[in-house]
């Protein structure tokens, strides 16, 4: 090794190895403190990484793909003061990372670097390839998407300005090669890695160690459709949606149910009851599921708690959340009906005791004031912990959440 050797800093929550996604820079490439070298993809989050040394690259310890454990060399730098202050030469390794900047932002590590700016931006873009290297993938959504189905974009013809993949012409390829006119195309292994390794485990671990069980019912959700229709016209800037009504509706339950915001300890065979409701719900995002939590939703009023959910769910989408916002939840609420399906029986977010799920809102006959008429219905299902509760419990929970979405009214005081 040659350089001052900088390593895989620790990453929070016990994570102990990250894979490298892209590097910014390349050996002999100037640096300067606080500049992303790398981004690298935890089972949690995908980081920027930047380096804490000013000099001029030396080694590259990993290569793209490859995946580096906590401790281990990452990049060596020849340290040493930049050739001059004036601006970055716009050509290299700069001018690929100023062009990345101006793609996007996100989460950077914190806590290595001293730049303030350090640790609120991420970038996501590929660095533009020399003429000789086409044809061109600048999202990250296009590349990652690619790389899932085992799409060779050098084999793509470009259909963006300037000779860029776009997303619709990896689609195109990934149709193309489903056909069953195509029998040549090769099976496809998507690496269980980052953000789906992660679900991937909790649930498997939940089916293994929960006892679950599930129970559902319809409910007339035609009264709850109108206020949050009130509520949207009274306040156009308030981000309060059919989520965050039933998360003010699951956080009114825990308090009439405690037993349900709780998780067992195995070790001591006991059940521990929790004082602080941190709510989890389910978001799909281009790099997998992921369950953002709301932490003292108990506290928040339904304003506060819909900005939370609104703020939260925008930056899973965008690939900002940092593990804190991915931990920690004693609850969860999955509104799955925004994928046009009526009901389900959620997997428990492990070590949770229970998950509500909501099916979609959509127009069926029901019988309301002693006639059949068109109503707003949808499906609740209710999975729990059969070592936390028993029926009752859950049935009295699932039976106050349908109340409240029949009734919403009965809320208004605590909203």
């Amino acid at each position: 090794m040659s350089g001052t050797v900088f390593r895989l800093p620790d990453l929070g929550e016990g994570l102990t190895e990250a894979e490298v996604l892209e590097w910014k820079v390349s050996v002999g490439d100037v640096v300067t403190v606080d500049q992303v070298v790398v981004e690298v993809e935890t089972a949690k989050a995908a980081v920027d990484v930047p380096v804490p040394i000013a000099g001029t690259v030396a080694e590259l310890h990993a290569e793209a793909g490859g995946v580096v454990t906590v401790g281990a060399p990452l990049i060596s730098v020849n340290a040493g003061p930049a050739p001059h202050t004036g601006p970055a030469p716009r050509n290299g390794a700069a001018e690929r990372y100023r062009e990345e900047e101006r793609a996007g932002s996100g989460n950077v590590l914190v806590g290595y670097g001293t730049a303030a700016t350090a640790t609120t931006r991420r970038s996501r873009r590929l660095a533009a390839p020399s003429r000789d290297e086409a044809p061109r993938v600048i999202s990250p959504v296009v590349r990652r998407l690619a790389k899932e189905h085992g799409i060779d974009v050098a084999a793509l013809t470009p259909s963006g300005p300037g000779g860029v993949v776009l997303r619709k012409d990896v689609e195109d390829a990934i149709a193309a090669a489903a056909r069953p006119e195509a029998p040549e195309a090769d099976e496809v292994r998507v690496p269980l890695r980052g953000v789906r390794r992660t679900m991937a485990d909790r649930v498997s671990r939940s089916r293994r160690e929960i006892p679950d069980a599930t129970t559902w019912v319809d409910a007339d959700a035609t009264r709850l459709v109108k206020l949050k229709k009130k509520i949207q016209r009274a306040d156009p800037g308030a981000r309060v949606g059919m989520l965050a009504l039933f998360a003010r509706i699951c956080v009114a339950g825990l308090r009439r149910f405690p037993e349900l915001n709780a998780y067992v300890d195995d070790e001591r065979h006991e059940i521990v009851q929790l004082p602080r409701v941190n709510l989890g719900f389910a978001a799909q995002t281009d790099r997998g599921l992921v369950v953002p939590v709301v932490r003292d939703a108990q506290r928040l009023t339904l304003a506060e708690l819909g900005a939370e959910l609104a703020r939260l769910t925008d930056e899973a989408r965008e690939g900002r959340l940092s593990p804190d916002d991915l931990t920690g939840g004693t609850f969860t609420l999955n509104n799955y009906g925004v994928f046009g399906v009526d009901g389900s029986t959620p997997i428990i977010n492990h070590p949770e005791a229970a998950m509500l799920g909501v099916g979609r809102i959509t127009e069926k006959p029901w019988v309301w004031k002693g006639k059949v008429r068109p109503r707003q219905v949808t499906q609740l299902s209710f999975t729990f912990d059969h070592r936390v509760c028993d029926g009752a419990v859950a049935g009295g929970f699932l039976r106050f959440v349908a109340d409240c979405t029949e009734h919403p009214e009965r809320l208004l005081t605590n909203l």
